[in-house]
């Protein structure tokens, strides 16, 4: 299976603190993304989103600093896992966010980054912001 590497970021309003809470926090989680979410909090910890469409297990974390968590979607080829990384950069104004995606599905991979964009970057600023 052929695969390819997302890689997306921009800047955030708020603290890295804040991205970290916003994205580690289960309840946090579901308001920006509007679905069910259960996220496990320490290394090896398990997470679903989006009603269980999307599952995966956490690498490492750094609190206020990175993310890396294996991560699929239920439409992927069985037993098939992604990486990805967030990266959280204290800039002026706010945070500056890296991410990086690895082993996506050249299949689904347009769709992956279209919904990132759609259902997590936008919500998030928008959640920010507010």
């Amino acid at each position: 299976m052929k695969t390819i590497t997302i890689k997306q970021g921009g800047m955030f309003p708020g603290t890295p603190h804040q991205i970290y809470e916003l994205w580690m926090d289960s309840k946090k989680h579901a308001s920006f993304t509007g679905g069910t979410v259960k996220m496990g909090r320490k290394i090896g910890g398990t997470f679903t989103t989006f009603d269980g469409w999307a599952t995966g297990e956490n690498i490492e974390l750094a609190p206020d600093k990175k993310i890396v968590q294996t991560w699929r979607g239920e439409d992927w080829p069985t037993g098939h896992y992604s990486t990805i990384t967030i990266r959280l950069l204290p800039a002026k104004g706010g945070t500056k966010l890296l991410f990086t995606q690895t082993d996506v599905p050249t299949a689904v991979a347009k769709d992956v980054a279209e919904g990132w964009r759609q259902y997590y970057w936008g919500p998030m600023k928008q959640t920010l912001a507010e």
